[in-house]
């Protein structure tokens, strides 16, 4: 048996072997229930709760379709080697090897995402990054961020959009908050969360001195069904000229929204969509969220630190450092995994850190 039929071999078998694992049969029958739910004459009368349930299931037909045709393309590579394997006159290595190698990137993506076990591990995700301990530096270091952001999203072919920012006097942002939908972005997106770390030198400084900056990212699964209550009486609502980009009214409308709950001090906003009712209720989405986060945690201290908008965005509580003078490095200091290409990571090359965070939460 050549070396790459055994290695085919031993793919198409994790593969299928992962697979039973994943247990297709229950998302098949979560379908079935669900689109029976969805034929329902009342279904649409509570269109937050529709939308939500065919996202589920167009999720969930997505999931299985994609270990389904995986298996059959495994199958069918197998078959590929086994005629290479056994026929000399005709040399198809170069593009057995060529398929072996998409499809193993593709399980070892799928074999990670088996991780994201957590309650809101599937969900969309809400991220807010906020400039820390550095003045101007950190602002433009908060925007740098953002960047590095959405071009992860690009990347993965999520859809990001800004609902909400505060702009640096001089230059950057004081702080942002990005919407992200898709396929498991909170699971792979909760690796982010914490104080990033910059070191360079600087462009606002005549002297180019090296300077030292901090920004937070905050990142929260977007919940549309909260398994608790929300009170409209512990809810402080106030609406603000929106300063953000828009439309030619953007600064003479009150339809920025910031709503405070008031039990845990958690507060929310968002400026950029289209109406008062829809910032309204987007900011409601990412405020369930938040309190979601909230209430799953157990420990007081994290607790307290959820309150606020950020913990203390400076020297030793960073969880990644990005170092672009004196020398080249990015290090997560979670994990010990470092790159040393800080202008790739920056440029939305993110997964291998993300990877290296959730497996070493695998207990």
């Amino acid at each position: 048996m050549s070396e790459i039929l055994s290695k085919v071999k031993e793919l198409q078998e994790k593969i299928s072997g992962l697979k039973s694992r994943v247990n297709l049969a229950s998302k098949q029958g979560e379908i079935k229930s669900l689109e029976s739910e969805m034929n329902e004459p009342s279904f649409w009368q509570d269109r937050a709760r529709a939308r939500f349930i065919s996202q589920q299931v167009a999720d969930l037909k997505n999931e299985v379709a994609v270990w389904e045709n995986l298996e059959r393309e495994a199958n069918d590579l197998l078959a590929l080697a086994w005629e290479d394997d056994q026929d000399k006159t005709v040399d198809l290595t170069p593009e057995v090897a060529e398929q072996f190698n998409k499809i193993s990137r593709r399980f070892a993506e799928l074999e990670l995402q088996t991780v994201l076990t957590g309650k809101y591990d599937a969900l969309n995700a809400v991220i807010s990054i906020y400039a820390g301990a550095g003045g101007t530096e950190a602002q433009d270091w908060a925007e740098m961020l953002l960047r590095m952001y959405l071009r992860f999203c690009e990347k993965r072919k999520w859809q990001a959009k800004v609902i909400d920012e505060s702009r640096g006097l001089e230059a950057g942002l004081k702080s942002v908050t990005l919407e992200i939908k898709g396929s498991y972005v909170y699971g792979y997106l909760k690796a982010e969360s914490g104080v990033h770390r910059l070191v360079r030198l600087s462009p606002f400084d005549a002297d180019h001195a090296r300077h030292t900056s901090f920004a937070m990212a905050e990142v929260t699964p977007e919940v549309e069904q909260a398994s608790f209550e929300i009170k409209d009486e512990d809810l402080k609502i106030e609406t603000n000229t929106a300063t953000g980009h828009g439309g030619q009214s953007v600064n003479t409308t009150y339809s920025a929204i910031r709503i405070t709950h008031l039990p845990t001090g958690i507060k929310t906003s968002c400026q950029n969509e289209r109406s008062q009712s829809q910032n309204k209720e987007t900011a409601m989405k990412v405020l369930k969220g938040k309190l979601a986060k909230y209430y799953e945690t157990q420990v007081e201290e994290e607790r307290l630190r959820l309150r606020g908008e950020l913990t203390e965005a400076a020297w030793g509580n960073q969880i990644r450092s990005y170092v672009l003078h004196p020398y080249k490095m990015v290090k997560d200091h979670r994990t010990d995994y470092e790159e040393h290409d800080p202008e790739r990571v920056l440029g939305g090359e993110l997964d291998n850190f993300i990877e290296q965070y959730l497996k070493s939460q695998v207990k």
